[in-house]
C-alpha cells in the first residue's frame, strides 16, 4: 500500500535493486521505493511541478536515474538519504521520455519532443546529442542496451514504428527497422541476453521479438 491516496496516482515503471524495487508515479509528480522484504515504501516529491518522472534505470551502484517527461530534465536519487537531484538538458524544449545506463556509467536519453538521442555523463556534466534518422518526427520512446553496450531505442511517430540501433564506440547509427505489424506506438523494451533478443509490447495487440546478436 502507498502512504497516502495521492502518492498512488499512475504507478507508471519500474526497476529492482535486489529486495528493493523503485518505481515512477507520473501524475504525482513522485519516485517510489518499495522494500519487498518489509513492505515499507519510500516517497520521493520531485520539486519540479508537473514534472512527469517516467522512465527509469538503475546505475552500477544501483542509484536510479529518472527522465522527467513534461520537463527538460533528467533526475538521479541517492538510496542512502533519498536525496533528489535534477540535471536540465541542455535544450528547454527537450522531453526526455526513456533512459538507460551504459556499463561506462553514460545516462542515455530519448528526447521524445525534438528527435534526439542524448548522452549525459555524470562525472564530468558533459552533454553530448544526435538527431534521430526520423529527425523532428522521431518520437523516440522504448529504449534498452544489449550486452555489446549498444543502444537500441524505437522511433514511435513513424508509421510503421522503427526500432533503431546506436553504437556508443563509432557514435553512429547502424540500423534502422520497420516494425512488421506497425507497431502503433512501442512503449517499453526489455533485452534478454542469453537469446541475444529484445521484446517488446505494442498498442496494436502483439509482443514483438528482435533478434539482435
Amino acid at each position: 500500500m502507498m502512504p497516502t491516496p495521492e502518492d498512488a496516482r499512475d504507478p507508471h515503471t519500474l526497476v529492482r535493486a535486489g529486495d528493493d524495487i523503485w518505481f515512477t508515479l507520473q501524475q504525482s509528480n513522485k519516485i517510489g521505493r518499495l522494500n519487498r522484504a518489509t513492505g515499507k515504501v519510500d516517497i520521493v516529491n520531485v520539486p519540479t511541478p508537473r514534472a512527469r518522472p517516467y522512465g527509469i534505470w538503475l546505475d552500477g551502484q544501483a542509484k536510479p536515474w529518472i527522465v522527467l517527461f513534461g520537463t527538460n530534465k533528467l533526475a538521479t536519487i541517492e538510496p542512502a538519504t533519498l536525496a533528489l537531484r535534477e540535471i536540465e538538458l541542455p535544450r528547454t524544449d527537450a522531453r526526455p521520455r526513456r533512459i538507460a545506463v551504459t556499463s561506462d556509467q553514460a545516462v542515455w536519453y530519448v528526447d521524445y519532443g525534438q528527435g534526439m538521442l542524448g548522452r549525459y555523463e555524470p562525472k564530468t556534466g558533459a552533454f553530448k546529442e544526435w538527431a534521430s534518422p526520423s529527425g523532428l518526427d522521431a518520437d523516440g520512446y522504448a529504449m534498452t542496451i544489449d550486452d555489446m553496450g549498444r543502444i537500441w531505442y524505437v522511433e514511435s511517430g513513424p508509421r510503421p514504428n522503427k526500432l533503431v540501433g546506436f553504437d556508443p564506440k563509432t557514435e553512429q547509427f547502424f540500423s534502422v527497422t520497420e516494425i512488421p505489424s506497425g507497431g502503433g506506438t512501442v512503449r517499453h523494451m526489455v533485452y534478454h541476453q542469453p537469446t541475444g533478443t529484445i521484446w517488446f509490447g505494442t498498442d496494436v495487440g502483439t509482443i514483438g521479438r528482435a533478434k539482435v546478436k
